[in-house]
């Protein structure tokens, strides 16, 4: 679901070359070299999330330079989705125009572009979530469905203390672990435990595993919410994170940690880490008011499903795109 923590970025058009960042979130000041004539940003000597605005920039192909203001509540390298709220709300700032799917499929090309090979749901939510739902994405056939969540669900994010930057971490390894696998036995997501049974490779076996019984967990995570059973989506949570630790081998300690000490806590019904994992924050459902994020000794979240940056968009009754665009983070 697309989250109330937000990356917000102020494009100012100058005629000028070169684009100017500034980033209280990312860091900066950073100058990209842009060539207005060839729509051509030169990303190779910049830091690694500068590198993603060049070349979100060569993809929207401004008419000239001037300078980016990148702020927002969304904390980097927290699994939030950060890069994903950046690249969309970039996006939206730039002149992408386009469905949700367009924007997403814009942005996952940037990052790909970048050298972080991720997939399609976290800018898809980022631009398409709803309020109030969260975003079914099926990636083998590229269809969505808002699913509506229960009345009484409270979600609190709380961060695991542990930084993490996708580029220095096994996140590429396990893409690469998973095609393996889908390799000798097809579409993971159309898999099923036979077909997992029959890979010979263990580490492979074990990736395949997590992402069958993950897929099985999301359909069961939708019945749940459909019929109100949020106790069920709790223990769902929390299945979901075992795998992720034992098959996927994508958390760490201090996300385990943390995880088992929400899990204790009365009125919290599951929970799980939230991104791509190796660090970063862990999301807990909790009945209202069990969890107070002011309690905590780490930094913590209430946080809501709102709308994505092109939900938003489409309700605007003169829908010119803004100098200043803002995207949500994924929990």
């Amino acid at each position: 679901m697309a989250i109330d923590l937000a990356v917000s970025v102020t494009f100012t058009p100058v005629r000028v070359r070169d684009l100017v960042v500034t980033s209280a979130t990312f860091g900066g000041p950073v100058v990209i070299p842009y060539d207005p004539a060839t729509a051509v940003a030169v990303t190779d000597a910049l830091p690694p999330w500068a590198r993603l605005i060049g070349e979100m920039v060569s993809a929207t192909r401004p008419p000239s330079g001037g300078t980016l203001q990148v702020d927002g509540t969304l904390p980097a390298g927290a699994g939030l989705s950060s890069s994903a709220a950046l690249s969309v709300a970039l996006a939206e700032v730039l002149g992408a125009t386009g469905s949700a799917e367009d924007i997403a499929h814009l942005c996952q090309q940037a990052e790909h572009r970048a050298g972080v090979p991720v997939g399609i749901m976290d800018p898809l939510v980022c631009a398409g979530g709803r309020r109030g739902h969260a975003l079914l994405v099926d990636a083998g056939t590229g269809t969505t469905r808002s699913v509506r969540i229960p009345p009484g669900a409270e979600f609190v994010v709380v961060d695991s203390g542990e930084r993490r930057d996708l580029r220095g971490s096994p996140y590429a390894e396990r893409v690469a672990e998973c095609a393996a696998a889908a390799a000798l036995i097809g579409p993971l997501g159309a898999a099923d435990d036979v077909d997992v049974a029959g890979v010979r490779d263990p580490v492979l076996r074990r990736r395949a595993r997590h992402v069958v019984t993950e897929c099985r967990r999301v359909h069961q995570c939708v019945d749940a919410f459909e019929s109100d059973d949020l106790a069920a989506v709790g223990a769902l949570l929390t299945l979901s994170h075992l795998s992720l630790a034992d098959d996927f081998a994508a958390s760490t300690p201090a996300l385990d940690d943390t995880v088992r000490a929400l899990a204790s806590r009365p009125g919290v019904l599951g929970a799980r880490m939230t991104g791509a994992g190796f660090g970063g924050c862990v999301v807990a459902l909790c009945h209202p008011g069990a969890l107070d994020p002011s309690t905590l000794s780490t930094r913590a979240w209430r946080v809501a499903a709102v709308d994505g940056t092109v939900a938003a968009r489409s309700r605007v009754s003169h829908p010119r795109l803004p100098t200043t665009g803002t995207a949500r983070g994924v929990g």
